[in-house]
């Protein structure tokens, strides 16, 4: 097991943190949260409501100056290319969910919140090349999502906030999950694989076995290089049979940081305004009264002190 590392953490309320937010996944928690509800027009908005109320949750808790929300734009992206099967396991997402898509991201503009998202890539890609913008730049990120594979992302000035279980995920939290720290995530989930995604991985070697390999051998190039001193014959034969698996996989679990985005810190600056005529217009229009309410009442204590409560 790798020595832990001890780190003097940020202030993660700092309002002057780089927020960001893994949209895509906030969709379907909002989806799968709320009864079905639908809007004047008959046309399903749960998921919009719910997603609406997070945003507005994490929004007055953090307060901040720099947020961002990453959504993706299509199934297909540049991994498709390296591997045809990556997530072709997945299911179409439930029909009421499709037309709450294209409204969620119409939500997510009126709310004041810039938008991340370019074809050909996952929201986890421009998450990742905003982090690494953001530590450029020397600013500390929360990176708000339960998703495992944002967490080879988290170091000294990255954290992460799990909002499914309310907690915060540093660097002390990888190593209880992967067996590792997090710079050595991505080796750990190249042999292990990823059902979920249809990463391949080794057969035979889970997360445990694929944590003892990297901490004994210190990487995937160097355990591919020295399977020879592998004494367990199975598992030895499975690394040299499937070596190009890992090597697959390796790419397909690997961030991008250096997505062509047209965009950068500068520009994904957010001031509180919950009652402009377009936010509110788009809640009459669906009929979010209670919303409207709950804008209101932010407004008037807009001025209170951030809280560190549960999101």
């Amino acid at each position: 097991m790798e020595k832990k590392i001890i780190k003097e953490k940020f202030n993660y309320f700092d309002n002057n943190n780089v927020i960001l937010i893994d949209g895509s996944g906030y969709i379907f928690r909002a989806y799968y949260a709320l009864p079905p509800m639908v809007n004047p027009q008959g046309v399903p908005i749960n998921a919009v409501y719910g997603f609406m109320n997070m945003m507005v949750k994490l929004v007055q808790d953090f307060k901040p100056k720099k947020i961002a929300v990453a959504f993706d734009v299509a199934r297909e992206t540049f991994r498709n290319k390296i591997y045809d099967d990556y997530k072709s396991n997945r299911h179409s997402p439930p029909e009421d969910l499709i037309p709450q898509f294209s409204l969620i991201k119409e939500a997510t503009k009126v709310l004041g919140l810039p938008i991340l998202e370019l074809e050909g890539y996952e929201a986890d890609d421009l998450i990742a090349t905003f982090c690494k913008d953001a530590k450029l730049e020397k600013k500390n990120v929360v990176v708000v999502s339960s998703d495992k594979d944002l967490m080879q992302l988290v170091d000294d000035q990255t954290v992460m906030l799990d909002p499914m279980k309310h907690t915060w995920i540093d660097d002390q939290k990888v190593l209880e999950k992967f067996g590792v720290n997090p710079e050595k995530v991505i080796d750990v989930q190249s042999l292990a694989g990823d059902p979920s995604d249809n990463v391949p991985g080794v057969p035979g070697i889970g997360l445990k076995i694929a944590a003892e390999l990297i901490n004994e051998f210190g990487s995937l190039k160097e355990l591919l290089s020295r399977t020879n001193e592998i004494k367990q014959t199975k598992r030895r034969e499975n690394l040299e049979i499937y070596r190009e698996k890992a090597l697959i996989s390796k790419k397909l679990v690997t961030l991008k940081t250096d997505v062509p985005i047209n965009m950068g810190i500068s520009d994904i600056n957010f001031d509180i305004n919950f009652l402009s005529p377009e936010l509110t217009n788009f809640l009459k229009v669906h009929d979010f009264k209670r919303l409207i309410e709950r804008f209101e009442n932010f407004k008037n204590n807009e001025n209170s002190n951030v809280t560190n409560e549960k999101i």
